[in-house]
């Protein structure tokens, strides 16, 4: 039996709905681990650099998709709780329509100015061009990719959480076996060129797929179909969804003073672990983001109906999943440290040791991270952008920012390490305040 966005949602339901969510992210995750494993194994070391050097800047151009897939699911599903499926249609067609093209312009200015951007973050000669190379095939994906980001969100609110994971699935097939045959088979001087294909393509999978999807009749409470441009619904789903705007271009802008950092404190190597933390840390993240992504339509949709009990309930069973959830990953960052670290660069002993010694401490961030980032997006689903959005701003930007440029002063390269255990957890605080202080204006 299929589960709505009107039901009530025991432990088992809401693990039920929200896993494939959950496993969308970590799958997400796991083809840019693969993506990483055959750059770092096949291509080598500086074009691995490369990549992690320059995989921010491109995520940053990319967040709009988060914006409008979140701020919009959660006014969409808003608008489904209020009975006004015609208008929430009409809502979800204007934010794909616009995503896609404000995807086509970022894709455009990303590849003008990518070679003066890669020279601000630090790359020169050989390490600046391999960053060029891959960072301008890429981008030219950028529409598609943009699309697959908000797609993610939407499929939730469509009651097809179960097929957008398998949209995932085929992008990520289509990455791994680019990868598989691009980066392994090609000479050297090419397989960074293929692994950037390899990527391009898997996010045309990805964000193409369901837009056909949701332009045919399809099974789905969504369908792509004439709209009107609404700028006030723009402006409603922007201030919804800035917080994951704010989280994913301030967590992009911070990895890349990180790697500024590491490149004064520990050279090319401090920035290869650190690419092989972001790449293990996005599956872990991934299961918290998953959880948050799927919950997001339900708590928007029982807001938009006043069932006030039913948020009490939701959010009761959601701070106890990720309680027990937090513990668990750091018990699984600190067992898989060596082997993860052995699997990335066990080529190199040094940086196989820098990496471990640095997983186990940033391993610890674990704990914190999914209340931190259900808080944010728990505000998001109440269509409370302004309070998401401080969360994520301090979170991402504030107290990340700040300990990475105070720790290293204090503790050298373990300071780096530290700073996201840092910030992790005075987000959780943050997120725990605004929860007590707004329980009785929203009724949870």
């Amino acid at each position: 039996m299929s589960i709505r966005l009107s039901d009530h949602f025991t432990y088992r339901k809401l693990l039920r709905f929200t896993l494939p969510s959950i496993a969308m992210m970590i799958f997400t995750s796991i083809y840019g681990v693969v993506d990483g494993y055959f750059v770092s194994n096949f291509a080598g070391k500086e074009p691995f650099t490369a990549v992690n050097l320059i995989f921010p800047f491109i995520m940053v151009v990319s967040t709009v998709g988060f914006m409008f897939g979140t701020g919009g699911t959660a006014l969409v599903s808003k608008t489904f709780g209020e009975g006004d499926p015609d208008r929430a249609n009409r809502y979800f067609s204007l934010f794909v329509y616009v995503s896609f093209l404000l995807g086509v312009l970022f894709s455009v200015l990303g590849i003008i100015f990518l070679r003066p951007i890669a020279k601000l973050l630090g790359a020169e000669g050989t390490l600046l061009e391999n960053c060029v190379l891959y960072g301008r095939i890429v981008i030219t994906a950028m529409p598609f990719f943009v699309l697959q980001l908000l797609f993610q969100s939407f499929f939730v609110a469509a009651e097809k959480p179960t097929l957008g994971f398998w949209v995932i699935v085929a992008g990520g097939v289509t990455n791994m076996i680019g990868d598989a045959v691009l980066v392994t088979l090609l000479p050297q001087e090419l397989k960074l060129a293929g692994a950037a294909i390899a990527t391009a393509l898997g996010q045309i999978v990805g964000g193409g797929v369901p837009l056909i999807y949701f332009f045919r009749k399809n099974t789905s409470i969504l369908r792509l179909g004439r709209t009107r441009f609404d700028r006030r619904a723009l402006l409603k789903a922007a201030t919804n969804g800035v917080s994951e705007l704010v989280s994913n271009a301030a967590m992009s802008a911070v990895g890349m003073v990180m790697n500024v950092q590491l490149l004064k404190y520990a050279g090319e190597n401090g920035v290869a672990a650190y690419g092989v933390m972001m790449y293990v840390s996005m599956i872990f993240s991934g299961v918290f983001i998953g959880y948050s992504v799927g919950t997001a339509p339900v708590i928007g949709f029982h807001f938009g109906a006043k069932d006030h009990d039913e948020l009490k309930s939701l959010l009761k069973k959601s701070l106890l999943m990720l309680l027990i959830g937090g513990v668990a990953m750091v018990a699984a960052a600190e067992a898989l440290a060596r082997p993860l670290a052995l699997l990335f660069v066990g080529y190199d002993a040094e940086l196989m040791r820098l990496t471990e010694s640095g997983f186990r401490i940033f391993g610890l961030s674990f704990f914190f991270m999914g209340f931190a980032i259900f808080g944010s997006g728990f505000f998001t689903a109440l269509n409370d952008g302004m309070t998401s959005a401080i969360i994520s701003f301090l979170r991402t930007l504030v107290f990340e920012l700040g300990a990475i440029l105070v720790l290293p002063l204090l503790f050298g390269i373990n300071g780096l390490w530290f700073s996201v255990v840092v910030a992790e957890l005075m987000a959780t605080v943050l997120s725990f305040l605004f929860m007590a202080a707004k329980h009785k204006r929203y009724g949870y």
